[in-house]
């Protein structure tokens, strides 16, 4: 079999498909592929593994989870300028690159891929932390996936791992830390991008746990989790009001001091909270 020829460098891919990033999709393109390689390889070995990969863009992290050995790589983009690259780097790995190009919000991702599969991408910036939600209110339990490694925003990055009775903590720690154990593995400094974001963003991995820290109805936690955080200066038994109930025999039932505020709340008080307003319903 006669060897395929080189990918061309990326910033040639780029100025031949006039891809200039987008800030109204989020773009900012990584064209590193040192770096785009050490992403790749912090998901773990990728053999035996569909990968799902958003916002591709000119393919730099696509080269790189099929150059590590990914099994099958399906890239969602919605940038249809940017298929033609992605479609040369389908040829350059035959039968290993399925591009879909669509909204991710929009998809159903499960069913592109073969579970259990690995998720491993640089988020657009403008839909980074509704993905990761939406990821992560996934039903049934443990879900499609078995890890997720993502690029975000040093801010989100820091929310998504904060602990309680800090600024960072929020809706978005707990409903991470209820599902995964999330972790920051590295930042990267903001020129590493084309064009630069205005601030570094860091690699954040999250692996499912088999069950959740505690239970609750997802549905419900995200209700009252919502509540609390809506008007996190306030004391519970104020910022609870919002759920229509009560909050007294809420707080009660689940052994919270009505005085206390959100930030100060674990992931597992909240559960008991949810599995009060469950019990109130």
């Amino acid at each position: 079999m006669t060897p395929l020829p080189p990918l061309p460098p990326l910033r040639e891919v780029i100025a031949r498909h006039g891809l200039a990033a987008q800030k109204s999709l989020g773009q900012n393109f990584l064209l590193d592929l040192n770096l785009t390689g050490r992403i790749a390889r912090s998901a773990g070995s990728l053999d035996d593994h569909d990968v799902l990969e958003v916002g591709p863009g000119p393919g730099g992290l696509t080269r790189a989870l099929l150059e590590e050995g990914a099994r099958r790589v399906v890239a969602i983009e919605r940038d249809r300028r940017c298929i033609a690259a992605l479609e040369e780097v389908a040829v350059a790995y035959p039968g290993r690159l399925e591009i879909v190009e669509g909204d991710a919000l929009a998809t159903d991702m499960k069913t592109l891929v073969k579970a259990p599969a690995r998720i491993v991408a640089n988020l657009p910036y403008n839909i980074a932390t509704p993905l990761l939600v939406g990821w992560l209110q996934t039903e049934p339990w443990p879900p499609w996936y078995d890890s997720l490694t993502l690029m975000f925003q040093r801010e989100v990055a820091e929310r998504i791992v904060a602990q309680p009775g800090g600024k960072a903590y929020g809706r978005l720690a707990v409903l991470a830390q209820w599902r995964t154990v999330p972790r920051i593995l590295f930042d990267i400094d903001r020129r590493a991008f084309t064009p630069p974001p205005a601030v570094t963003s860091s690699l954040v991995e999250l692996v499912p746990r088999k069950t959740p820290l505690a239970e609750a109805d997802p549905r419900l936690l995200e209700r009252v989790v919502a509540a609390a955080f809506g008007q996190r200066r306030k004391m519970l038994r104020a910022s609870l009001k919002s759920l229509g109930h009560d909050p007294l025999p809420l707080l009660e039932a689940a052994g919270i001091e009505p005085t206390r505020r959100a930030e100060e709340l674990s992931v597992e008080a909240f559960c008991a909270l949810a599995r009060a307003f469950a019990a109130s319903r």
